[in-house]
């Protein structure tokens, strides 16, 4: 599987260890860049559970304890949970491909993109928790974004909708208001990692709606009513506001959609977090 595109994704998947998951990664954009991998057929067994440490200890999203910004432990809780959405992401797009054999290679060159870049921010943030003596792993955390890529295994224009144009679009919209709370606080290292986080996952974002609408086209399908029959399906059709609109504009969303977005936020503005 070492020149296997597919296996290579699935190794870094299935990867428990935290940093060989961070070089598996780095090395799958290397060798992808390189033309040292194919996209031939080949049998895998699938991936229920993917590669992860020990701790975090994982919890309902309810019992996830919340602590208070404006101490130094809740700020690094809240550093911890990003870390823990990023770590998740590199999972996720490596099952985008793993899972996905029949895409284009345009489709390919895009998710392995991804999983290099959910990598390098995972790694800033761990970075940034140890400046303060702690590790990834120190807090609890849920399992919410590996949940959806199993109830959208079946199909990828469910996963293009729901976890780059659902969850990761959430997490355009609250991360202005963490950056300026660190700002606040005369953090400059989470300013500057936010911010880098902020402009790649607007790409990342994109590439969802870019494929997404790829296959709605090749099925006919309206992309507007398609995405919202599915927000109602899988997501309840609860939006939490505020939208960050500019960003999500960059990441491929219509003003049309963005309308419809504002009138589903819960019963006007609900509290952002994580």
């Amino acid at each position: 599987m070492g020149s296997n595109l597919f296996g290579r994704a699935r190794d870094c998947l299935c990867c428990d260890d935290v940093d060989e998951k961070l070089a598996r990664a780095a090395n799958l954009r290397r060798d992808w860049e390189n033309a040292r991998l194919e996209l031939s057929e080949i049998s895998l067994l699938d991936v229920v559970e993917p590669g992860r440490p020990l701790r975090p200890l994982l919890v309902h999203p309810r019992e996830v304890p919340r602590r208070s910004f404006a101490s130094p432990e809740g700020r690094l809780a809240l550093i911890h949970a990003v870390a823990h959405i990023e770590f998740n992401a590199i999972n996720l797009a490596c099952d985008a491909i793993f899972r996905f054999r029949d895409m284009s290679r345009t489709y390919y060159d895009d998710w392995v993109q991804v999983v290099a870049e959910e990598a390098a921010h995972f790694r800033l943030l761990r970075e940034r928790l140890r400046a303060d003596g702690r590790e990834y792993g120190d807090y609890p955390a849920h399992n919410g974004l590996w949940e959806m890529a199993l109830r959208t295994a079946a199909d990828p224009l469910q996963r293009m909708a729901l976890v780059p144009r659902m969850l990761e679009a959430r997490g355009l919209d609250v991360t202005p208001a963490m950056i300026e709370r660190f700002n606040r606080v005369g953090d400059r290292a989470m300013v500057e990692v936010l911010g880098l986080i902020l402009r790649e996952e607007v790409t990342h974002v994109a590439m969802g709606s870019r494929w997404f609408k790829h296959l709605c086209a090749q099925r006919r399908l309206d992309p507007e009513t398609t995405y919202f029959e599915l927000l109602d399906s899988f997501g309840k059709g609860e939006i939490r506001c505020p939208l960050h609109r500019e960003a999500r504009l960059q990441a491929g969303f219509s003003e049309s959609e963005l309308a419809h977005l504002q009138q589903l936020c819960s019963h006007g503005q609900r509290g952002s977090g994580h």
